[in-house]
């Protein structure tokens, strides 16, 4: 099952398995990341756009012995779907960052812009 987190709630969600690497994983495209990105805080910052998940999932599997994963998009579609690959490749802790970076950007930190 993924997990559908909210921004305000990803620190908690990531402190459920204390033993666990907290990764936010950034599936947007780079113009995104550009225009708006988030500042890592308790976790690892990865960013791989979505249709380079493929080709470049043992960057995530490089021998860490637990992730925790939450996937990140504009509005939560890509990630969810990347989430859903990740699930079925093996990765079994899987948060799905509800609304996106738009969410991100209204709910936790009116800093990031929104595109």
């Amino acid at each position: 099952m993924i997990d559908q987190v909210r921004p305000t709630d990803l620190a908690a969600w990531f402190a459920q398995d204390a033993d666990a690497t907290p990764v936010l994983l950034d599936v947007r495209e780079p113009w995104e990341l550009q225009t708006a990105s988030v500042v890592p805080q308790g976790f690892t910052l990865v960013a791989i756009p979505m249709n380079e998940i493929p080709g470049r999932l043992a960057e995530l599997n490089d021998g860490q012995p637990g992730l925790r994963i939450a996937c990140l998009c504009h509005h939560g579609a890509r990630s969810q779907r990347v989430a859903a690959f990740l699930n079925q490749n093996g990765f079994d802790q899987l948060a799905n960052v509800a609304g996106g970076i738009d969410a991100w950007s209204s709910q936790h930190d009116p800093s990031v812009p929104r595109y």
